[in-house]
């Protein structure tokens, strides 16, 4: 009897060393991931934001009163091509999107449907679009560094890069993670870029049309506690901006001195999403407020803010 309890002893304790082990590996774990994800960022954003007043949230665009209306719809016909950023045209009441693995500009409705493509010739991977002013876009290449601003009209069938100005982003510090994002900012006539990783943001001075003055300028900013940035959008209405993160699975609103304002976490379950999106490669909001989602390879989103 005395034996067998001897024998007993140290299988236990084994095995309560091996349990203490897997506790401490899940916890550190659970802990790095929580770390990648930003998830104490955003805890405490969560908390900030509950003791914001009913004024305040409506001056902002306000993130987490919105619901998702139309929830991953495929862009027909484009499954390998992957979205990769979209802007909304005030003039035309639509939307743009450029596709990144077959270069091509496409036009849709703000219901998801493809009205025209457009294929850009010259371009290797177009990640980066805006709607400017009088008829004008800019694209960004992500593999070339380059920026392009086009002109688009009714009748545009097909873009050549050849027949626009193209400006030089210059070096990145990963060049395979390069300038990704773009949006023209009307307020301050300049086009706001976004490099993806590290995440980071410059500005470029111009009067709306093909011409940018002087050279851009990097914004220091420590409110961008994401992975990567995939897009960039401003609010028309309030001018704050909205910053996308693929990797983060969420989007943030910055106001104007480029202070988190609110979020929505793009998991599932989450704003009336059935499943996670996948890949949010591009972001844009109409003059009502209404919010549009594309990810990779195709898939298509509309939120609109409840009341």
């Amino acid at each position: 009897m005395s034996s067998q309890t001897q024998l007993k002893t140290p299988r236990r304790s084994r095995f309560a060393l091996r349990w203490y082990v897997w506790l401490l590996l899940t916890l550190a774990a659970a802990y790095a991931l929580a770390f990648a994800m930003h998830w104490d960022d955003r805890g405490v954003l969560w908390v900030l934001e509950r003791f914001e007043s009913k004024a305040e949230q409506k001056e902002s665009i306000w993130l987490p009163d919105y619901h998702v209306v139309i929830d991953a719809k495929p862009l027909p016909g484009m499954e390998k091509d992957e979205a990769s950023d979209l802007s909304y045209n005030p003039q035309s009441k639509t939307l743009f999107s450029v596709m990144g693995k077959n270069p091509f500009l496409v036009e849709l409705s703000l219901q998801g449907e493809a009205l025209r493509k457009m294929p850009l010739v010259g371009w290797s991977n177009p990640e980066g679009l805006t709607v400017m002013e009088n008829g004008l876009m800019a694209i960004v290449d992500e593999r070339q560094h380059t920026l392009s601003i086009v002109k688009v009209d009714a009748n545009t069938r097909e873009l050549n890069i050849a027949d626009f100005p193209k400006y030089d982003l210059g070096p990145s510090k990963d060049q395979n993670k390069a300038f990704e994002a773009i949006t023209w900012d009307a307020r301050n006539q300049q086009l706001l870029l976004g490099e993806e990783r590290p995440p980071a943001l410059f500005t470029w001075k111009s009067d709306g049309s093909q011409t940018l003055k002087g050279d851009k300028q990097k914004l220091t900013s420590d409110e961008l506690d994401i992975r990567n940035l995939s897009a960039l959008e401003i609010d028309p209405r309030t001018g704050h901006l909205l910053v996308l993160s693929a990797d983060s699975h969420l989007l943030l609103e910055l106001d104007e001195n480029g202070e988190q304002v609110s979020f929505m976490t793009l998991l599932g379950n989450f704003n009336g999403l059935k499943d996670t999106i996948p890949r949010a490669e591009g972001v844009t909001m109409d003059e009502a407020g209404t919010l549009y989602i594309v990810s990779e390879p195709n898939l298509f989103y509309r939120f609109e803010k409840q009341q």
